[in-house]
């Protein structure tokens, strides 16, 4: 029983630094595909110098938010033009229903009255 008792411990003792390792590896990695993704940003930034983590993922963070604020002016943009074009489409379609209830108005009063379409 201690022996399995030891044997758990030491196992578990190896395990720990190769857990923390890959772990470690994983941030690093994940931070080097920051830096490759963002890297003509970073370039604007810092030419000639090594970026350390913490700038990587602070000018990261810097980006998103310039991002973000884009897309949401953006959106604002766009939702004005889409509520500019939908009053304008209600007021062609007010503009239609007066000159056609005003062309009906006229050929109504006079039956032998054709409505003659010119183009000029």
């Amino acid at each position: 029983m201690i022996g399995l008792l030891m044997t758990s411990l030491f196992f578990l003792q190896l395990r720990k630094p190769l857990v923390e390792k890959l772990r470690r590896e994983r941030i690093n990695s994940s931070i080097e595909q920051l830096k490759s993704l963002l890297g003509p940003e970073f370039l604007k930034q810092q030419p000639d110098s090594k970026l350390e983590k913490a700038e990587i993922l602070e000018m990261t963070v810097c980006f998103l938010t310039q991002l973000l604020q884009q897309n949401q002016q953006q959106r604002r943009q766009l939702n004005r033009l889409k509520s500019t074009k939908a009053c304008f489409d209600d007021n062609l379609t007010k503009a239609e229903i007066s000159l056609s209830s005003t062309v009906q108005s006229i050929t109504d009063e006079d039956p032998d009255c054709e409505v003659l379409w010119r183009p000029w």
